[in-house]
């Protein structure tokens, strides 16, 4: 993937009078009824009022949940009016996504008007991306916006179909993304840090194969740490670990030598005898892990040699904490690794992208996700992104 520049964006489009559909990501989480967390919505807010402002008539598509088939309990009707509440403006709702249902619905629509359509996954043929769907979509719309990265790994009739038969272009959070993802591995400022954290390598693979061949420092940490350190030959306890995979690390390590790439190991851990919060730890040396203990997370001298390559460094790609964040006090290394990174990026000597589920959750616990150039909320189309594979979804907005 290159520059924006490469890809059709909004400013190359004129939808004045034009209908407009939008490919949205709209799968929030729901509790009773109410979203819980608007962060997707909030994301596709600028591109809805800038078509709509401009006088293009706004027809939203997106999916909710992994329906089989048409289900009530995920139709998109109550999130068309937490669109509205956000927007402040009207978000109609058809209960349809293709059909006379659905244009009717679109032919009722005045210049800057907002409609929403049903699930796109209520049709089976949604996610096989039919030929047939894909033109019962074309014919309600006059061009065609994606605004939804993190659907973009996938090749589905609304996410990438619909690119090959309207004149398509890149919405404005979809355009953040690329600009931000190509910054950090396409032409980044060097040197360039990975962090890549979480529970297994075996997860992982592609991720660390291309990285290494990227990247100047990789930084591993989590769970997957241990399956190296073990490859290394340290005895690593009751710790996760992957040890079927130590060939597969060591490979990696010669592979990351060949190409030049530091590869940045904890050097001592909080080790623990149980997975629990405020479990009483001690701090180890990688060295010096009992039979009965468990690594948690990273110790002090780890954190202090991380914060000092980040220091060094002019990119970091974060995907995955250090340790089971979500236990304290081995939250320690995410969080403390975490505000350095958030600190060097305010005094701007730092472009810091992170992404994906986890790395989004540990950032927000400590405090500093707003603080980072970027970060993703797409979570598959994010890694997949990162092992270096061409998104569907983003390469058919290619110019």
């Amino acid at each position: 993937m290159s520059q924006t520049s490469a890809f059709r964006t909004l400013d190359d489009a004129d939808v004045s009078a034009k209908r407009v559909l939008v490919r949205v990501d709209l799968n929030v989480p729901v509790d009773a009824g109410r979203v819980t967390d608007d962060t997707r919505i909030q994301a596709v807010l600028p591109t809805i009022r800038e078509i709509s402002d401009k006088g293009g008539k706004v027809i939203l598509l997106a999916h909710f949940g992994r329906p089989k088939g048409a289900d009530p309990k995920l139709s998109l009707a109550p999130i068309a009016g937490e669109v509205a509440s956000r927007l402040g403006k009207p978000v109609a709702f058809a209960p349809a996504t293709i059909g006379e249902t659905a244009e009717a619905a679109v032919a009722g629509l005045k210049d800057g008007e907002v409609l929403l359509l049903e699930n796109t996954r209520f049709d089976p043929r949604e996610e096989k991306n039919d030929p047939a769907f894909v033109e019962a979509l074309a014919k309600l719309g006059d061009l065609y916006v994606n605004d939804a990265f993190a659907t973009a790994h996938r090749a589905h009739a609304s996410t990438e179909g619909l690119a090959h038969h309207l004149p398509a272009y890149a919405g404005r959070c979809m355009q953040v993304e690329i600009e931000a993802l190509a910054k950090a591995l396409e032409k980044p400022e060097r040197p360039v840090m990975a962090v890549v954290g979480g529970a297994k390598v075996s997860s992982k693979l592609d991720l660390l194969g291309n990285l290494v061949a990227k990247v100047d420092l990789l930084v591993i940490g989590g769970g997957m740490a241990n399956t190296f350190l073990a490859a290394q030959g340290k005895s690593v306890g009751k710790s996760l670990c992957e040890h079927d995979l130590a060939g597969t690390a060591l490979e990696i390590l010669d592979k990351a030598k060949a190409a030049g790439c530091e590869v940045v190991l904890p050097v001592d851990a909080l080790a623990a005898t149980e997975f629990k919060a405020h479990a009483a730890h001690r701090v180890a040396s990688v060295d010096d892990i009992k039979a009965d203990e468990m690594m948690l997370d990273a110790g002090p001298a780890s954190v202090d040699n991380v914060i000092a390559k980040l220091n060094t460094a002019k990119t970091v790609v974060w995907n995955g904490p250090f340790g089971a964040f979500e236990l304290p006090p081995f939250d320690t290394a995410t969080v403390a690794v975490a505000k350095a990174a958030a600190e060097l990026t305010a005094t701007g000597k730092l472009l810091s992208v992170a992404g994906g589920g986890d790395t989004v959750a540990a950032l927000n616990h400590a405090g500093v996700a707003d603080a980072f150039t970027y970060v993703s909320t797409a979570g598959g189309a994010f890694l997949e992104w990162l092992e270096g594979k061409p998104l569907p979804g983003v390469e058919a907005l290619r110019r």
